[in-house]
């Protein structure tokens, strides 16, 4: 990106699936929106790994009769406010997920991206609350409770759905 000043990159992490064509862009301040139906009761917004368990999250839920959107907050600062508000109005639930403590981080971003005067739908914050201990990244993930297990119950709770048999937090 050419942009002045301090920037963030990840560069490395497990393989994932390839989400973009290689012609893809990524202007600083959007994000694109991966999952969208016109039965969304949630939106659901990742950046990064998180994104992937978004997705697989995504299709658990849709398994089950849940539409949820995704949203793939690349930029993060700024963030594109205006993606996320007229999610929030069309689906009235968000749930952020984040590879990190959710302090300074994508769910911070999100809310204050909300804050216009108008009514917050019904938000939740998933991120790293624990020093993380050592395991797959698999198992890390779910630990750190930012599996796509983790996400699907948090939109269950948002939406009033029962959690299929083991799909919750244990």
């Amino acid at each position: 990106a050419d942009r002045p000043g301090v920037v963030f990159l990840r560069t490395t992490r497990e393989k994932t699936p390839v989400l973009y064509a290689p012609e893809q862009r990524f202007p600083i301040g959007g994000s694109v929106v991966l999952r969208r139906s016109e039965r969304d009761a949630a939106t659901i917004v990742a950046a990064g790994i998180t994104l992937h368990e978004a997705l697989r999250a995504q299709q658990q839920l849709a398994g089950e009769g849940i539409a949820a959107r995704v949203i793939d907050a690349y930029s993060i600062k700024p963030i594109d406010a205006a993606t996320l508000r007229q999610a929030a109005g069309e689906t009235g639930r968000i749930v952020t997920v984040e590879d990190h403590w959710p302090e300074g981080g994508l769910g911070e971003a999100v809310l204050a991206a909300l804050a216009t005067g108008e009514p917050v739908p019904q938000v939740r914050l998933l991120g790293v609350k624990a020093m993380p201990g050592s395991g797959t990244p698999e198992e890390l993930l779910d630990a750190a409770g930012i599996s796509a297990r983790h996400i699907a119950h948090a939109v269950r709770e948002l939406v009033g759905a029962p959690s299929p048999t083991g799909a919750g937090r244990h």
